[in-house]
């Protein structure tokens, strides 16, 4: 039982440091980050139920939840957030603090517009705030262009 308790203390340990050294390449856990990141796993998980239950998914030929198109959305997820890095170096090279938060907010106003896709799907009903609150984030997002 001592050795189970050792190699759990161990998977935690390397855990959190992996998680730590991550969130530090992305500039610290900021708020836009964490609703990123969030809005990220509600519109992955969003796509996974409108494959699996409702088979009306425009990711795959049949509708249906393909292993291979949930692979590819995660990819793009986690290329976005490379774009993150990159832009949040860019700000400690330029000496500016607003790249990283501009490229979050956009990525967020992508995210919550899949989101709002997603569940109109399934026939959810969303409150008009959502839907002005994305709009906006969508101004803010090309505002800088």
């Amino acid at each position: 039982m001592e050795k189970i308790n050792q190699v759990k203390v161990m998977f935690i340990t390397l855990l959190g440091g992996t998680g730590s050294f991550l969130v530090q390449l992305l500039g610290g856990w900021t708020t836009d980050l964490n609703t990123l990141l969030i809005f990220m796993g509600v519109d992955f998980i969003t796509g996974l139920m409108i494959a699996a239950i409702w088979k009306k998914s425009g990711k795959s030929e049949s509708g249906a939840l393909n292993s291979i198109s949930a692979w590819k959305g995660l990819c793009r997820k986690g290329a976005s957030l490379l774009v993150v890095l990159i832009s949040y170096r860019l700000d400690v090279t330029l000496h500016v603090d607003y790249i990283k938060t501009a490229v979050i907010i956009a990525f967020i106003a992508n995210e919550g517009i899949s989101i709002v896709e997603n569940l109109g799907v399934m026939g959810v009903p969303l409150p008009t705030v959502i839907t002005k609150a994305i709009d906006v984030l969508k101004e803010k997002s090309t505002e800088g262009e």
